[in-house]
């Protein structure tokens, strides 16, 4: 097993590499690494978004909670699609008319540097915890079912991979990462359909009535209508649409991949295309959960658990997998490689850019020989925070980490939703030098809300928390407004 494990790990990077030195063999310019030359082809983008957006945390955490949560995940999944709704039809309108590089020039457009820099290092800070923690999770889960037993520690798997998406992201950047997420896309959903048919095959029934049994089981509800639960399902759909509008909409990762599109209508047309495909993907992998949890009923086989004896969620399907035969191993495995390379390399990137444009004035430098050298510094040094993080935080994987996710999107991206906004939606000026204190306080309060709220009241925040922060600085900005309008 181990040795297949290992030519099919090495044979699919074999084929990134393929993939990059056809994307990238004509240039090295910071051109084609900021923005692709503008000339990415907006199908290929949209099916390379999925794979960018679900990572590892879709592969593992969607299945996996199923068994607690059942589908109360599709109302978010819902509200994803009108969040792209708004991005295709008020923020790439605006990115493209500023013909922008990092979105965050257009917070030192509005209001001024030190708005720029606040937004810049709020998306800097949520998309290195955030992917950091997409990357680790393939990485814990790849060491405990195959490297642990081969006497590598957890911090050299970790070195691997991060070292294997610098090299192919140091060259082409942003132009390599649109053409290999289209490949990861491929081997994320080849991995979860395989499984489903398998487990099929071996339960032998259909998959109608595979969700039969798990409606009847009670796995499928997809609504929770008591108002006063984290998933109740409005709080859901409100919470998916500005999840999207933030972690996409607002961040420099997936807005870049659309900036490279030619014009601002296949960039549209990219983002309208992306949010059908969620639908149907999102279903394949709760699908995928349900058949997993229907197995472990139907021959025995214990789902793993903590030391409390509580199920582990994010370890369900790699169990399964495993355990089912050579085949779905291989699958599982080739689909957390191309998930964990999907987290990572677009966030290199984008990170690169953020930290070039909006802090070193890349706008003035050009595509000089000087620039270059700059960019690829600032690029070795984000891939050695990212695998600081993802090392550091392994004695903290207690909970399911689609939760943990979004617990950290919810304080770190809602002063973007609430400065961009407040930017969008009103003519007024703000005190420039007190945006970053409105920008770390509105998080602050939110968390306290959060925690205490509970304790008062009986009610528990949700992902809507991304909402009560992004009030919280929009007032903030309100407060430290001045007449004079731009």
């Amino acid at each position: 097993m181990e040795t297949v494990v290992l030519i099919c790990f090495v044979a699919y990077t074999v084929l990134l590499f393929g993939v990059m030195w056809l994307s990238s063999r004509r240039t090295s310019g910071n051109d084609a690494f900021f923005r692709g030359q503008r000339r990415s082809p907006w199908p290929v983008v949209a099916y390379g978004m999925i794979g960018a957006s679900l990572s590892g945390v879709t592969f593992l955490s969607v299945p996996g909670g199923v068994y607690y949560g059942q589908f109360t995940y599709m109302p978010l999944v819902f509200g994803y699609v009108l969040g792209y709704a708004v991005i295709a039809l008020v923020l790439l309108p605006l990115y493209y008319k500023l013909n922008l590089t990092s979105i965050y020039s257009y917070l030192e457009q509005r209001f001024g540097v030190r708005s720029e820099r606040t937004g810049a290092l709020f998306f800097i800070v949520s998309r290195l915890l955030g992917s950091a923690l997409r990357m680790y999770l393939v990485v814990f889960v790849l060491y405990e079912f195959v490297f642990k037993g081969w006497g590598l520690p957890f911090w050299a798997i970790a070195v691997i991979f991060i070292f294997i998406i610098l090299l192919y992201t140091f060259r082409g950047g942003v132009k390599t990462v649109v053409w290999t997420d289209m490949l990861q896309t491929t081997f994320l959903l080849l991995a979860a359909v395989a499984t489903v048919v398998a487990i099929l095959g071996e339960l032998d029934i259909s998959l109608p009535q595979l969700l039969r049994r798990s409606a009847d089981a009670g796995y499928t509800r997809v609504f929770e209508t008591d108002p006063t639960a984290s998933k109740y399902y409005w709080k859901q759909i409100l919470s998916g649409m500005f999840i999207t509008i933030t972690m996409t909409g607002l961040d420099q990762d997936m807005m870049q991949k659309n900036l490279t599109c030619k014009n601002l209508r296949d960039a549209q047309k990219n983002v309208m295309t992306s949010s059908g495909l969620f639908i149907i993907v999102n279903l394949i992998f709760l699908c995928l959960g349900a058949a997993l949890i229907a197995y472990a009923q139907s021959t025995g086989f214990e789902l793993p658990v903590d030391a409390s004896g509580r199920v582990m969620g994010d370890k369900i399907f790699p169990s399964v997998a495993f355990h089912l035969n050579t085949f779905t191993a291989v699958v599982f495995i080739i689909g957390m490689v191309a998930a964990g390379y999907s987290s990572a390399d677009g966030t290199l990137t984008a990170l690169t850019t953020t930290l070039c444009y909006d802090f070193l004035g890349f706008e003035r430098l050009g595509d000089t020989r000087q620039a270059v050298r700059k960019r690829r510094w600032v690029h070795v040094g984000f891939a050695m925070l990212y695998l600081l993080v993802i090392v550091a935080f392994r004695p903290f994987h207690t909970q399911s980490l689609i939760d943990t996710l979004f617990d950290v999107a919810g304080f770190t991206y809602g002063p973007l939703l609430g400065m961009y906004t407040f930017g969008l939606f009103t003519k007024w000026q703000v005190r420039d030098v007190w945006v970053p204190v409105v920008a770390v306080l509105s998080p602050v309060l939110s968390f306290l809300l959060k925690l205490y709220v509970p304790v008062w009241t009986g009610y528990h925040f949700g992902f809507e928390i991304l909402l009560v922060n992004g009030l919280l600085t929009f007032l903030g900005l309100v407060a430290i407004r001045v007449r004079e309008k731009k």
